[in-house]
């Protein structure tokens, strides 16, 4: 359940860092590389934290493989993907509740306190499109109004809280992803932001 949560999230992101690098009207090359950084770079950066070297990806070849096919199929089927501002929403979304939960498991494998477990899983989540965008000349989400990293600590706090019910392990991994992403989607849905500091 783990690996497979862990290859869903590479998907969701290399496909949502397609869809940035298309909107950026990127050569072939570009597009290879925001997927690619969008799906591991946040992975990577928690590995390194952790000491986890060389990190999962370069011991996994499958992740590669992933991300180039993922990327081919976002390219060859970009006029299938109508709306594309909200698929991009919707894969990110999806790669963020993901990731979150990998992160988390990866700091109790660490042996960490759960709060910094959850800011783990929140890095995890979040830096590989703040990669992303930083290298398409784009205001990284997370740095904006939106409730993005918040969605990934409300998760977090989640998978601890539900961690502690008698439930199988698995379920624990589906709820605590399921917040993140149901968080994020009503956020959105509603225009619930956090509030800003700035004064006219």
């Amino acid at each position: 359940m783990f690996y497979i949560i862990d290859i869903l999230g590479t998907i969701a992101f290399a496909i949502s860092g397609v869809l940035v690098a298309l909107n950026k009207r990127m050569d072939a090359f570009g597009i290879l590389i925001i997927a690619f950084v969008t799906a591991v770079g946040g992975g990577t950066l928690r590995d390194v934290l952790i000491g986890e070297t060389p990190v999962s990806w370069m011991k996994d070849m499958s992740y590669a493989y992933f991300i180039f096919g993922s990327t081919v199929f976002a390219v060859l089927f970009r006029h299938k993907i109508d709306y594309l501002r909200k698929s991009l929403f919707l894969f990110d979304t999806i790669g963020i509740g993901l990731y979150t939960v990998i992160g988390i498991e990866k700091g109790i494998s660490a042996d960490l306190h759960p709060i910094i477990c959850i800011f783990l899983g929140t890095m995890s989540a979040c830096f590989g499109g703040v990669i992303r965008d930083i290298l398409c000349n784009e205001i990284p989400v997370i740095f904006r109004k939106e409730v993005y990293a918040t969605a990934c600590i409300l998760g977090g706090v989640t998978y601890f809280a539900v961690s502690q019910l008698p439930i199988v392990t698995n379920f624990v991994f589906v709820i605590s992803g399921a917040v993140v992403i149901i968080v994020r989607l009503i956020a959105v849905k509603f225009k619930v932001s956090l509030p800003s500091l700035y004064k006219d």
